[in-house]
Formats: C-alpha cells, sequence, structure tokens
C-alpha cells in the first residue's frame, strides 16, 4: 500500500493552534476514508520497543508445556496465554470460522483505580494478569511498553480532538483511568494451505477507541478493506506504529470516521510473523454518545450510548472458541 499516510505526531506537538488545526483537519479526511495511518517521530524509547519484542519472542518460543502455566484461567477470561485455536475473531461480527493460526499473550490495567466497585469491571478488565516466570525480566519489559503505549495513546487522542475541531483536553475525563490492554501475537509459519474461511486473524474490527500496532519489520498478511470494497495490504512502516480507529471512536462520531475491517490473511506458505497491538478503551463507566460536532443540522445519532467496559465485555466473549 505506497500510499499509507504517515503522521508526524513530533511536529503536530511542536505546532502552534493554527498548526495543530491545520494537521487535525489531515487526520480528519484520513479517517474519514479508511481509518489507519502510522505514527511517526512518535517518541516511544527503541530501548522500551526492543525489550518487549524479544521478552515476547523468547516467551513464544518456549514449549507449549510451560506456556500453559499461564493460560487464561477459563474462557472469556481476558488475560494470559491463548494457544492455538483457542480465538475466532470474525465471530465477533457474527461470522462462523475456523479458528484463528495464531497464539497471544494479553495484559491489562496493573490496577483498578481507587473506588471501583463494579464487579464486571473488577472480574474482566481489572481481573489480574498471570505473567510468567521466564523469560526473566518478561513483567518489567511489558509494563515498560504498556505505560508508553498508554502515553502514546492519550496524545493520539489529543490529534483526534484537534482533528474534531474540539479542545485539546477534550477527551481527557473519558480516558483518565482506561481499561485498554496489550497483546502479544504469535503467528507460527505455515506450510499448508488453511482450512476454508481459515485466517491467521479474522476479519474483524476493533472495539474501543484506538489501536497501536507495531508489526514485525518486512512482514506481510496485514490488510485493510478499502472503501471501494477491496482487500488492501498494509506494509510496516519503518520506525513507526499503525494506528487504526475502533468502534467506539466510530460511535462518537456518528460514522463520520470509520472503524475499519481489517484481517490477517494466511496462505500455503506463510514466515512466522509477530506484532504488538495495544487496544486503548475508555474507562469503563465512560459514556460513549454521539458528539455534538459530529452530527451536521438536523441529523441524529445513528448509534445509542453505550458505555466502554461492558460493550468491550460484550464484543471480547463472543470471540472465544
Amino acid at each position: 500500500m505506497g500510499d499509507f499516510p504517515v503522521f508526524d505526531l513530533g511536529r503536530f506537538e511542536r505546532s502552534d493552534a493554527a498548526g495543530r488545526a491545520a494537521l487535525g483537519r489531515q487526520v480528519d479526511a484520513i479517517c474519514r476514508s479508511t481509518g489507519f495511518l502510522a505514527i511517526a517521530d512518535h517518541g516511544v524509547s527503541r530501548a522500551v520497543i526492543d525489550g518487549v519484542w524479544s521478552a515476547a519472542q523468547s516467551f513464544f518460543d518456549l514449549p507449549a508445556a510451560q506456556k500453559e502455566h499461564v493460560r487464561v484461567a477459563y474462557p472469556g477470561y481476558p488475560y494470559g496465554w491463548l494457544g492455538p485455536g483457542a480465538e475466532a475473531l470474525a465471530k465477533s461480527r457474527g461470522e462462523e470460522t475456523p479458528p484463528d493460526l495464531k497464539e497471544s499473550f494479553n495484559g491489562g490495567p496493573a490496577a483498578p483505580p481507587p473506588g471501583m466497585s463494579d464487579a464486571g469491571a473488577l472480574s474482566f478488565c481489572y481481573a489480574a494478569t498471570p505473567f510468567p516466570a521466564e523469560p526473566a525480566g518478561f513483567r518489567a519489559a511489558w509494563n515498560a511498553y504498556y505505560a508508553a503505549m498508554e502515553n502514546l495513546a492519550a496524545r493520539i487522542m489529543r490529534v483526534f480532538a484537534a482533528a474534531l475541531n474540539l479542545p485539546g483536553d477534550f477527551f481527557a475525563p473519558f480516558i483518565d483511568t482506561p481499561i485498554s490492554a496489550l497483546r502479544a501475537l504469535n503467528y507460527p509459519a505455515t506450510d499448508r494451505p488453511p482450512a476454508a474461511g481459515q485466517m491467521r486473524a479474522g476479519a474483524h474490527t476493533d472495539y474501543g477507541s484506538l489501536t497501536i500496532l507495531l508489526p514485525q519489520p518486512g512482514s506481510h498478511g496485514l490488510e485493510i478493506l478499502s472503501p471501494e470494497g477491496q482487500w488492501v495490504e498494509v506494509e510496516p512502516v519503518d520506525n513507526a506504529f499503525v494506528i487504526n480507529i475502533g468502534d467506539l471512536m466510530q460511535r462518537w462520531t456518528n460514522d463520520r470516521w470509520s472503524s475499519t475491517l481489517h484481517r490477517v490473511v494466511a496462505d500455503g506458505e506463510s514466515a512466522r510473523r509477530q506484532s504488538l497491538a495495544f487496544f486503548h478503551q475508555p474507562n469503563w463507566f465512560a459514556e460513549i454518545a454521539c458528539l455534538e460536532a459530529c452530527l451536521a443540522p438536523g441529523e441524529t445519532a445513528k448509534f445509542a450510548p453505550v458505555l466502554s467496559g461492558p460493550y468491550l465485555m460484550g464484543k471480547f466473549r463472543a470471540t472465544t472458541v
């Protein structure tokens, strides 16, 4: 995808009000079409990125018997290791497909915010992450990257506010205690055709406000559905993160922005592929209702308001095989 847009976050943050508004209009145009862009000059430390990448790779290299020690506690539990055959993402859209050809390790917030007493939140988004004992340093590397992504997501939300002609801190009250999740993904090498309808990751949209993806350099297989209805490959961009908006941002903007359908395809002979995905999700009790700025005169909201946490929980549990 040669014309994949790359947004310079550092330039945005160094710009004056007029410059930020102009750059925000660029992002608005992107999100109205594909909802996917790359973020360059992001300021995330190379050491932090390399640390979690190496730790994830070493974890996936372990024998399955060792990874079993941190397997998700039960079907639908959000955190821990999901082995091969445990998930079919297309199910979140009501499609029945064979299980995805991948494994993953998933983790969430370190602790609930003070005063959180909602049983659903405590048992789901704020459930404990069962960190592995090996490789050494896994938990520290994971937490460092999670913190960096939480910070980066908040900065991107300021860009989104500019893109929607809103005050820069508009989204801050919705994301001061986010229920975001980090997922390390491993797509094992394949040497035979997949089953009919089977993908490395089935076609789906993401559920929250935005996703920050770090794909393996030089890897292939990530595709988005273009506005023209064609599947188009998204190639990794050097020293950049791939960003896509999620369902809640589409609801917030009343369909002005697209939560783009995407997938990771499998073919007869695919090399091993790794990626890291940070799913930024507004606070558990954040009400996601149509923004007035996204309503034209006489237009009405297309979506009923939803609460961030329960919406996420329902979507996630629908994918479990």
